[in-house]
């Protein structure tokens, strides 16, 4: 099968199943003829066992070493089910705090977040983990630097080509003169 049939009737994506083969999860053959991965039954398998896995939101280290065989499933299971639990109890803190938050009728700017977040701290140093969401309010930045020197240098190149097709369509009369003191070859390079 090719991949499009594989992504059809696995219901991964494309860019999924082949991030899977990059991480050492699949192994496809490839056509000796003309190089394209070759997907059997064993990969369509592999992938709904992976699928399953992810969907429970097993990590793909656990999911590497369960294929491996140094973990079975139920180890696999079991690893999970403890970070599981440890991700429930930390949304039952962080819900509770919230909660007590509900009955607040102040506004944010008159909320004393000092007092919080030496409570949450306290929390924390108990074995409670809250989301810190402000991680992901930097990644958007991450992206402009490369975006805003792809543009810069798109007009850069742009204004290249201009320059180049100008002076291949100008006659040497209408072109500025050159420095001085350049060889007379140089000068002119259409009378050449």
């Amino acid at each position: 099968m090719k991949i499009n049939e594989v992504e059809t009737l696995v219901g991964i994506t494309k860019k999924n199943i082949r991030f899977y083969e990059e991480q050492g999860l699949l192994s496809p053959r490839r056509n000796s003829q003309n190089g394209y991965r070759d997907y059997g039954e064993a990969e369509v398998s592999a992938l709904r066992r992976i699928k399953l896995m992810r969907k429970l939101g097993v990590p793909l280290e656990e999911i590497r070493q369960m294929q491996s065989g140094v973990h079975t499933v139920g180890d696999g299971m079991r690893r999970h089910l403890v970070s599981l639990e440890r991700e429930r109890q930390n949304l039952a803190d962080a819900a509770r705090l919230c909660a007590e938050l509900t009955d607040s009728h102040e506004r944010l700017d008159h909320l004393d977040a000092e007092s919080l977040l030496a409570r949450m701290e306290q929390m924390e140093q108990e074995g409670t983990t809250f989301m810190n969401k402000q991680k992901q309010d930097t990644r958007r930045r991450r992206y402009v630097a490369p975006v805003l020197m792809t543009v810069l240098m798109a007009v850069l190149m742009a204004g290249l080509i201009w320059l180049f097709l100008w002076s291949f369509d100008t006659a040497p009369a209408g072109a500025p003169p050159l420095p001085r003191g350049a060889p007379p070859a140089a000068r002119c390079w259409r009378c050449l």
